[in-house]
């Protein structure tokens, strides 16, 4: 058995582990680069960590660590409450708010199931409270966290803008951004209509909880903004700002951003550290340095050119489409989009599918899935839909995830991929 193809089942091996097991995948990841690369690719210890994403570890430690201090002083509970009243009593609008919701979380730099964790609990118990469908309202907070999820300051955008730099592939972040909002906010029309979203019409305008004879201690701490709560959404829109306009490292300018709002309010950030997305980034680094053993030992351009092999590049596209799905929906995203990227450099650095459309249609196909029940997001939003039957929840976001899976890498190859961008 050669070391290429030997690398290839370890990987594979991995995958399996961290969907059956319940093991991180990153953890897994780096015993594997420490075994492949020190018994199959005789490499040294440096060799091994040559691949390892420093930047990427910066960008998801310090976003992470800035929204987690927006978390803990209250600033995301007021953004919260703030767009829920946007509504003004109009039940068929509180979907479209949740979906908005989390996707401008996700897009200032909440990692995904932070947000969905977030904004679920709330989405899920008004849809018990105004007779919403739970799957509507579900499918709507995770397709909305996917839909801001690709912005050039999300983790999701970082990663894979990251990863095509790193490739020296041709790369456009607002297209990216924009394929995946299009992509999510279609999906989520189409379930809005599917899942009786046009019936809440219907039920027109209902009145607003009456501050005063409800709990207004609590009402008061949610809306009402204060020191820390006024320079935390500063520090947010300081960050994207920073980002977008000069260009500066989105994980380095959050950390700073972070150190600054701990230092002048160190009792809402004690225990922001504890929250990063440790997981995350373990899961992430992980995968990465795996990788980049794989590249090391020339496994990359072997399986590359093993599916351009296929003769027919288009068909090889929509595979690896297939693939993201497939796999993303019982394991990370973000997981194997580090890993199936790679993968498509070698036909993709020879011109015969456009660069830009396929890291999209990857993109989408391996994060749209994550409205199954198997994934950390569709396991969240079950865990926090209120007085259903949670078997029957279950079965329909299963269906659901199946229906994507299906669809949507079809949908986003034809679209993406065919026409040839970049």
């Amino acid at each position: 058995m050669s070391p290429e193809l030997i690398s290839i089942l370890v990987l594979v091996v991995v995958f399996v582990i961290a969907t059956t097991r319940s093991v991180n995948m990153g953890a897994l990841a780096f015993a594997a680069a420490f075994g492949v690369g020190g018994l199959v690719a005789d490499l040294d210890a440096d060799g091994v960590f040559a691949g390892f994403p420093g930047d990427l570890f910066v960008v998801l430690v310090g976003v992470t660590y800035l929204f987690a201090i927006a978390r803990a002083n209250g600033t995301t509970d007021w953004l919260v409450h703030a767009a829920v009243r946007l509504v003004r009593g109009r039940v068929a609008l509180i979907p479209w708010v949740m979906f908005a919701l989390t996707g401008a979380l996700t897009a200032i730099g909440a990692v995904s199931p932070a947000a969905v964790a977030i904004v679920a609990p709330i989405a899920l118990s008004f849809a018990a409270r105004y007779g919403i469908s739970p799957l509507l309202m579900g499918a709507m907070v995770v397709h909305g966290a996917q839909a801001g999820g690709f912005s050039p300051i999300s983790i999701y955008g970082s990663i894979v803008n990251g990863i095509v730099e790193r490739e020296n592939l041709p790369g456009n972040e607002v297209v990216l951004f924009l394929a995946s909002l299009a992509a999510n906010s279609v999906i989520a029309g189409v379930v809005f209509v599917v899942c009786g979203g046009l019936k809440l019409w219907a039920q027109g305008v209902v009145d607003e909880p009456d501050p005063a004879s409800a709990t207004p201690t609590v009402t008061t701490e949610t809306t009402s903004l204060t020191p820390s709560r006024i320079a935390t959404l500063t520090s947010l829109l300081a960050l994207v700002i920073a980002v977008l306009v000069f260009d500066l490292d989105a994980g380095l300018t959050a950390i700073t951003l972070a150190v600054v709002l701990s230092t002048l309010w160190p009792e809402d950030s004690r225990k922001a550290v504890g929250e990063i997305a440790w997981p995350t980034v373990l899961l992430i680094c992980g995968v990465l340095t795996y990788i980049g053993v794989l590249d090391e030992m020339g496994t990359i351009t072997w399986a590359g050119e093993g599916v351009g092999g296929i003769g027919v590049p288009l068909l090889a596209a929509v595979l690896l489409c297939y693939i993201g799905a497939l796999v993303s929906a019982f394991a990370s995203s973000v997981g194997i989009m580090g890993a199936l990227i790679p993968l498509a450099v070698p036909f993709l650095e020879r011109g015969e599918i456009g660069a830009i459309g396929m890291v999209a249609a990857l993109a989408v196909s391996a994060t749209v899935v994550d409205v199954s029940p198997f994934s950390t997001n569709g396991a969240l939003v079950l865990a926090a839909a209120p007085d259903v039957d949670r078997e029957r929840f279950f079965r329909q976001l299963m269906v659901y995830g199946g229906i994507v899976v299906a669809v949507v890498p079809a949908v986003a190859w034809l679209v993406m991929v065919v026409p040839g961008w970049g």
